[in-house]
This record gives structure tokens, sequence and C-alpha cells, in this order.
């Protein structure tokens, strides 16, 4: 609800109040965000006080003394007028100056929210307030946005300047909100890192002084995601003041969170001012991409649950929304370049009899694409891998009973190409200097309107004439060297990028919502709601090693739900690292997303394929839960431990994941802690898993009758047929116990196996089946 009352706005959602009023000089005075106040809550008692003036302070009006925009907090600051905090703002005026003064003007609001001209937003608004501000000297009109999404506890904002006199105005810096909070000891949480190590979650003390975390990479990147957090000193995963920030938008982000020294927290969101420039025109508008925010008082995973609940509801949108995402198996790590329609259609048939629903072709299906050194930027199917066409075998491969989708890269263009040859001005380079590459690749330049046909044309045709049910759309590089001979003003190169990038998206998929688009990369170089509002999921990671994927998908839950995650089950020892893993903790990783396998199955043994048959037939029962249920990390006491859990939307029903990472010796007691059922009888079983006796090495010689060289062809034909079964633990409680937790059966120890020891060592977990038990009395 949007209310007005004696200067003041109050924003509240289901559980948040927000308030800021306007001052007697007309500027936006943020007064209050957290749990919900009531109507008669004074704006004068929540405010910050302010009784003497300022030392060093700037006097805004000489009737004032004490009015110093450096001692307010605020909704919206300038430049020029005495706060010399980072402005969201940096604007050369057509006077030739850098100083603004936007002051409240007039407000509405409306139903629902306003469609962006050229960016993605949000939908399903309950109400947008619009205010509109001026800068009077100038006759600049600043338009912000407050969209409210109750349900979600969460409010988005965005900014509109629009220039209304003679002469021009150059857009330096133009952030998409800011807000000023008093501090509560906060601690800043972004998700970093690099290719095959996105989204690690770092924590850092706000102090005096700035934190920013940006993007200069073109994309939102894998160094650092654009959303982040501010926590309460003292806040854990489920209490304590949390304050969620994230920005619909795939470009070059910039974040900051500044404190003073009166203990005043900025926090600011929006476009990179990195080698930014807009120059507006008389009449000319600029609009920038929305910001979300979000309070909570229930700690970490309860900011968590208002994004998750946001992105399901209010940015996944189409057929896909809300819609369980199939199983698949990508042929990528299996084949890499070197397939054919044989042994593509050989592993299929393998994959469709374990019970996977979408076999995926990766790179390599397209003209004389045999390496990462050609082909980029052409569309004609290679006629040796695929002799009788890719429609032929889109129709084989459904005649399997399996959908069908495809691998693109649109965004780029190998210089062995014919696109290139024929058109190298499609490619972003300098004149005059010598091309940088990235994976033998150059950027192709979505500024240009005859570029952004080529593929949308290109890309649509493919699409249309080989019955294709999934796209994996890729994007192998970052840009450098940022030119564009369609543009007079380079500054606007990165934004308007993204906004042809969207455009091509929106033209090729708005009429084909049928097809699942899963965005990606280089795996989570662009994981950010702008992607999600296209692409209803998002490759993670190009790294597949479980252990490392509990980072990844650890810290991207932060702000995203598991629904948004392709999560996939690749070979050991893995790729990325070289690490050997069991294949339960492959999947029991994996299941928390949208499941996929990435290996070559003709390479595995009988036992292998029964224990992935069993895990494609345990996700599809439980698919809903871990893609759709209510998510939320568990509190561990162990640094060796992490714990998953994933709820049904009626409370009845949960999967919990306790994963282990280097085992410790003689490992202490677990105990198994499951919060968020409603009332009642639960049952709770170990999810069956097999243990293999390669796992055992040498032990094995001490249990068999005859001494058997572990590494010889007996038991390593004994392996391929037989396996353990590793221990499943029945119990039968309430709610409250599962609450308090359940204490878990043994590890191994080194004195003994039996059935009932929990064999995990390293990288081993478990999956935990929670259910209600109906008929059974719950007193």
């Amino acid at each position: 609800m949007i209310g007005f009352r004696n200067n003041v706005f109050k924003l509240d959602t289901a559980n948040t109040s927000y308030l800021f009023r306007i001052t007697k000089f007309n500027h936006l005075e943020h007064v209050y965000y957290g749990r919900l106040i009531t109507r008669s809550d004074s704006a004068r008692v929540l405010a910050q006080k302010r009784t003497v003036p300022m030392g060093c302070g700037i006097t805004y009006d000489k009737s004032d003394e004490i009015y110093s925009l450096d001692s307010l907090c605020l909704e919206w600051s300038d430049n020029g007028r005495g706060d010399y905090r980072q402005s969201p703002a940096e604007l050369k005026m057509p006077d030739g100056s850098f100083v603004s003064d936007f002051i409240y003007q007039t407000h509405h609001v409306i139903k629902g929210g306003i469609e962006m001209k050229s960016l993605p937003s949000a939908y399903g608004a309950e109400g947008t307030l619009i205010i509109d501000m001026l800068d009077k000297s100038n006759q600049t009109k600043l338009t912000l946005h407050y969209s409210l999404f109750p349900e979600c506890d969460v409010i988005t904002r965005r900014a509109v300047l629009t220039h209304t006199c003679e002469g021009s105005l150059t857009i330096r810096r133009f952030m998409s909100m800011m807000v000023d909070l008093p501090d509560e000891n906060f601690d800043m949480y972004t998700l970093d890192g690099g290719w095959i190590r996105e989204a690690h979650l770092h924590k850092r003390n706000v102090s005096c002084g700035i934190i920013v975390n940006s993007s200069t990479t073109g994309a939102s990147s894998n160094r650092h995601n654009p959303g982040f957090f501010l926590a309460e000193g003292n806040a854990t995963e489920d209490s304590g003041h949390v304050y969620g920030f994230n920005l619909v938008y795939s470009g070059n982000h910039y974040g900051m969170a500044e404190k003073s020294g009166l203990d005043h927290v900025r926090i600011a969101l929006g476009i990179n001012p990195h080698m930014f420039e807009w120059i507006l025109e008389k009449d000319a508008s600029f609009e920038s991409p929305e910001a979300v925010m979000t309070f909570t008082g229930k700690g970490f995973n309860g900011m968590s649950r208002n994004m998750h609940d946001f992105v399901n509801e209010h940015i996944v949108r189409g057929d896909w929304k809300k819609k369980e995402r199939p199983v698949l198996l990508n042929n990528w790590e299996a084949h890499f370049f070197d397939f054919n329609e044989s042994r593509l259609l050989k592993l299929a048939g393998e994959a469709k009899s374990l019970g996977v629903e979408l076999f995926v072709v990766d790179d390599g299906w397209f003209g004389k694409r045999n390496s990462d050194r050609a082909g980029l930027g052409d569309y004609s199917v290679n006629p040796k891998k695929f002799p009788g066409g890719l429609k032929a075998f889109s129709d084989k491969i459904h005649g399997l009973g399996l959908d069908f989708g495809l691998w693109f890269e649109p965004e780029m263009v190998n210089e062995d190409s014919d696109l290139y040859r024929a058109h190298p001005e499609y490619a972003v380079a300098l004149p005059g200097k010598e091309k940088v590459l990235g994976r033998n690749q150059l950027v192709l330049d979505l500024c240009r309107p005859e570029v952004r046909d080529y593929i949308v044309e290109n890309v649509g045709r493919i699409l249309d004439e080989n019955n294709i049910n999934y796209v994996k759309w890729d994007m192998n590089r970052h840009i450098a060297e940022a030119y564009s001979g369609a543009l007079k003003n380079q500054g606007e190169f990165h934004h308007r990028y993204i906004i042809g990038l969207y455009e091509i998206l929106s033209r090729i998929f708005s009429g084909r919502s049928h097809i699942l688009l899963e965005s990606c990369s280089s795996g989570g170089n662009r994981f950010d709601l702008g992607m999600l509002c296209h692409s209803p999921q998002i490759w993670a990671s190009d790294d597949t090693d479980p252990v490392e994927r509990l980072k990844i998908q650890g810290g991207l839950s932060c702000l995203y739900p598991a629904s948004t995650m392709g999560s996939h089950v690749s070979q050991s020892p893995h790729q990325q690292t070289l690490r050997d893993t069991p294949l339960s903790t492959r999947f029991n990783v994996s299941a928390f997303g949208c499941l996929g396998y990435e290996l070559d199955l003709k390479f595995l043994s009988p036992e292998e394929k029964k224990e992935i048959g069993d895990q494609i037939a345990f996700y599809r029962k439980y698919r809903r839960v871990f893609q759709f249920g209510k998510f939320s990390r568990g509190l561990t006491y162990k640094d060796n431990k992490v714990v998953w859990q994933a709820v049904s939307d009626d409370n009845g029903c949960a999967v919990s994941g306790f994963f282990q990472t280097m085992a410790g010796a003689a490992e202490s007691q677990d105990k198994l802690v499951v919060k968020g059922l409603s009332r009642g009888t639960y049952s709770v079983q170990t999810r069956k898993q097999r243990l293999y006796i390669k796992r055992f090495g040498g032990l094995m010689k001490h249990v068999l009758p005859v001494e058997l060289d572990p590494d010889g062809p007996v038991l390593r034909t004994a392996g391929r047929h037989f396996s353990l079964r590793d221990c499943v633990e029945q119990y039968q409680c309430s709610n409250l116990v599962l609450e308090t937790g359940i204490p878990l059966n043994s590890q191994f120890m080194g004195t003994g196996y039996n059935p009932g020891v929990r064999m995990l060592g390293d990288f081993g977990s478990s999956l935990y089946v929670i259910e209600r038990k109906k008929g059974v009395d719950d007193e």
C-alpha cells in the first residue's frame, strides 16, 4: 500500500514499511526502512535528529543554519549543494556546471507499473509511486519510480531524466536508486570470483569510506554479480536485519556502500559510470535500469526467500514461469567438437533409457566448427556431422521420445568464418589498431541494426526449421575495444550493446515462448535479473565439480532461486579441478537446481548407469520441491559441512542435503535439522545410494576369504556389476523434533563397516526425504 499524509510517503509491503518525507526545502529525506509499522507511527519520531549545525557544514539556505544536505538521510542527492557523499548522478548541465538541485514538484500513484521503453523490468506490481522533481535553473526533470510487490516484501526503484531546455546535457553517472540508512554495524556481502569459480560469497565490514561492487567487462560479469546485501553485525541465516539489493540489468554495473562520519550508510546501484557518457538534447529522456530492494528481520534466509519469490513471480515470465524444467543431457563434456550423427544418436538413446527428457547438442554443429578457431557467425549445418541435415537428426531425436536442444553463440564471430569475410565491419574493433581476441573470437557489434537483423533472421530460421525445444545461448568472452562505427558518441557503446541484446532476445523468443532458453556466458558470466527476464534459467558455471558447486550455487542462492540454476552431473575426476568425487554427491548437489548430465554414458559401468537411472527417477518425483520449494541454507557448526534444504509449498514435504567436504579423522556426531514444516508427524528417510567397491581400496583384502589385488581385474570387474548400499536411516517424529535436530548415525571412523555406518569420507553426502504422515496422531 502506498500512502501520503502530512508530506510523508509510507510504502507498506506484507511485512515491511518504507518511509520518506518532503523537507521544508522540498528534498526527499529518508526516514525508515524496516519491519512493518502502524499508520500512527510518526516520521518525526523515526527520523534522524539534527539540533545543532555541523562543523564545516554547508548551509543549504541562510534561513536555517542547521539544514545541511550532508547531515540528512536522503532518497536522492546532488552535487554542488553541500552533500559531499557520492551522488547518484554526475551531470554536466547546459550551463556548463556540474551543479544540480532536484527538488520535489508533484507525485501521483498508479495501479501496476509502467513498462520500460528499452529495458526489461519486473511485472505484476501492485502499484507505483511516481515523483517528479525539478532542477529549476536548468529546467531538467528527474522522475523517481517506486513499485511495490507486497507479497515478496520487495520495492523496485528506477529513475528517468528528462531534459527540457535548450542546449545539451551530458550524463556521466546516473544510478537507478540511492538511499541513506543509519548504520547497524553493517557487513556487506558480495558474490565474487571468475571463470569456474563464480559467485563465491565474501563479507566486508562497512567502515568509513566506500565499498564498490562493479563490473567493467561489458556484462554483469563473473567477477562481481550485480546483487549484494547488507546485514547487521550479528545476523545469522535465520535472524537479524538484512537488506538485499539487485539490478535488472546485464551490462556494466556499479553498486556501492559509503559510510559517513555521522554513521549514515549510503547505498547506490545502477549503470557503471566507467566509460559511460550519454548526451541529452532538448526533450530527450534517459531511463535507468530497475533496481530491487528488500528488507527482512529473519536473517539471510529470509532475505533470500523474498528474492526467490520475486524472481519466480515477477521476473521469469512466459510459458516457463513456475513450470518444471526437464532433465537434460548435454554432449559437450562427452565430445567437445569431435562428434557425428551416429555418436550423438547412440548417446541420446542411452540417455533416454535412463530417464533423460531433453537431448542437447552443444558447440560444433555448424560451419567449419571443428575447433574454437572457426565458424562462429555462420549458420550452415555441418554436412559431415549431419549428412541428412539437422531437421532429419531432430526428427530422430524426437522419435526417441526426447525433446531436442541446440547451442548458439550469436553475439560472436571468428575471423575464419563466412560472415567475417563478407562483413568485417560487423565486429567490434577500433579502426587502425590490431584486434584483440578472446577465445579466438571477436564480438559482434549489436549497436548496428543490420547485425541485430542478421542474428534474428538466422537464429529464428534454425529454430523454426528444426523443431527446437531448448536453446543454450552462450557468450564466451569479455568486450574490449568498445567502439562502434554506428555511434557518434562511444560513451554510449556498452549500454546500447545491452539494449541491442535485449531487442534480439525479444524478437527471437517472444513469438516462440514454448522454447526453453538457458542463458550462458562462459558459465555464470551473465547471471543477472536482466537475462532472467528472457531466459528462465542460466548456466551457473562451467565448473561441474560438486564441491566447487557448493560454493557457486550456495552463493547464488542468496539472491536467485534454484529454478534459475543450470546444474549438471559430469564425469569424475572433473575436467576443471581433477578432483574425484562420488557419483552420489555429483547428483545430490545438482538436484538443487535444474538437473542435467554432461558425460559420455558409454564409459559408465552397469552399476553407475543403474544409479543414474535411480537418481533421475528420484529427481522427477521431487522435482517441484527442488526447483520451486522454499530453499534455505542450514546452520552448520563444522567448517567441513554444508546443509541445504527445500520445503514444498504446502510445508508438508522437504528434501535436505547434507554435504561433507574434507573428512576429518573420527568425525564427531552430526544432526539433521529441518525447519519450515507444518505441524504434524513426519517420516524421515535417507535416499538410497550406492557404495562402489573401489571406494574401499586396500581394505577389501582384509574382508575377503582370499587375497585379491584391489586394482586387479577381478575386483575391477566386480565393481562394474556390484555395489553396496550406503547407510539408510529411517525415523518418525514431529516437526518440533526436526526443528531441534535428529542425531544421525556415526560416520566411518576407521574401525569397521556395517550397514548402519554413514560412509561419507571426503566429498560424501546424503539426501534426506521428510514427508508428513497422513492419519497419524499429531499429539
